[in-house]
């Protein structure tokens, strides 16, 4: 049920008008910019709701991230947050719109926390439609969802409209959730930041135990941000250990995928470039993984082989191996760019993601570039299981050494 709240009164803070943002910037701003605005006094809850659905009412037309727009309730929930903040509860995402996975609305476990921190949701994004194998697209009763970057191309899936939302600059900030790539993958196809936790961290979302909620942010900074109020993570350190940089290696397939040449290309960059800064140190390995794709098959109910159980033990083996002598494991997040809106056709753009759903480990994707036609590449992280913290920190150090470039639509 929704409830009526009285005016709040504005929280202490600066209130001349050179204080106070330019809203035309609102798609620029992270979760913690938000964050420091609201609890600062330089915008009420409600305003940056108002800006939020103002952004949606312009810019979704074309895109359709959103199922359905949640205005009023997020009126009343922006209205809360700011009557809170007034009586001096403290809210570590205070006035935050977020968008929320359509599939999981505000009923899941990271959801609730998000919502108890002073998110403001303002939406279910959209995801796949019935007719099709392949999960890398979303829907809506407008249509299909479009990349922003690329409208002739999907923004990936499942948590297609996510992906697509936080990096048209609708929000900062969306649930998603992974059980083969669903949260990395549009996170690297729209140019965003995608985090899947080490499994177990947050309540699985299958029986197979193979999908775990996370993130789709527009920094890391902001993913740190959730992993602290979901997570109960504490602050990340600001930097990598320099008496000790993590040991990274690199691998262009796990193996055995298909990558596009072009998209390694772009994700190796920006890899190297994270060892040129000496945050990492470069480290020279063979990763040499069986293709998970039977396995996978088989956790979702599919009969199970004895050649996809040597699989998943060949592969647990071999990471095991990898991370007993090194720290984290880089790869291009997808094999292939974003593919049109008929469907991929005979890839698996799961290749090298869906791995770490089976081992558990923890990944991250970030913006490593553009291809030659300026469609995103996203370069993954992967660490050992728990150390979450490591590869959000690697992250954060390419975020800050090698800014990524923003979708340049319509402001």
């Amino acid at each position: 049920m929704r409830h009526q709240h009285r005016p709040a009164a504005r929280p202490a803070g600066p209130e001349s008008p050179r204080d106070r943002p330019d809203p035309a910037d609102y798609p620029e701003w992270g979760a913690r910019r938000v964050r420091d605005l609201v609890t600062g006094g330089a915008l009420r809850a409600t305003e940056v709701a108002e800006l939020a659905l103002e952004r949606i009412r312009r810019v979704d037309p074309a895109i359709r991230a959103f199922a359905e727009v949640w205005a009023e309730e997020a009126g009343h929930r922006a209205a809360l947050v700011d009557r809170m903040l007034a009586e001096g509860h403290p809210l570590p995402l205070a006035g935050v719109p977020i968008a929320v996975k359509g599939t999981e609305q505000d009923r899941s476990h990271q959801a609730r926390r998000l919502l108890a921190a002073g998110c403001v949701p303002v939406g279910a994004t959209s995801v796949p439609g019935p007719g099709t194998e392949w999960q890398t697209w979303g829907t809506t009763e407008r249509g299909r969802t479009v990349n922003p970057w690329c409208p002739d191309r999907t923004p990936g899936g499942s948590s297609a409209g996510s992906g697509a939302a936080v990096a048209a600059g609708m929000v900062p900030l969306a649930t998603a959730s992974d059980g083969a790539g669903s949260t990395r993958i549009p996170a690297a196809w729209c140019g965003a930041v995608g985090y899947k936790p080490t499994t177990g961290l947050l309540p699985a979302r299958d029986r197979a135990g193979l999908t775990v909620g996370g993130p789709i942010a527009r920094t890391v900074a902001d993913v740190a941000l959730y992993r602290q109020v979901v997570l109960g993570a504490p602050p990340p350190p600001d930097t990598l250990p320099p008496d000790r940089p993590p040991r990274a290696v690199w691998s262009t397939d796990l193996g055995f995928a298909d990558v596009d040449a072009a998209v390694a290309a772009v994700a190796r960059a920006a890899a190297r470039d994270l060892a040129d800064t000496g945050a990492v140190v470069w480290t020279d390995a063979v990763v040499r993984l069986r293709d998970p794709a039977g396995a996978w098959l088989a956790r979702r109910g599919a009969a199970a082989s004895g050649e996809s159980e040597a699989a998943v033990r060949h592969n647990n083996a071999a990471l095991d191996e990898l991370f007993a002598t090194a720290d984290l494991l880089l790869t291009p997040t997808t094999p292939h760019p974003p593919h049109g809106h008929d469907g991929p056709g005979p890839v698996m753009n799961t290749a090298l993601t869906w791995a770490f759903n089976l081992s558990g480990h923890p990944a991250v994707t970030v913006p490593a570039g553009l291809d030659a036609d300026g469609r995103p590449v996203g370069l993954q992280i992967v660490a050992a299981h728990h150390r979450d913290d490591l590869l959000v920190a690697a992250a954060r150090a390419l975020e800050e050494t090698r800014p990524w470039p923003r979708w340049s639509g319509s402001r």
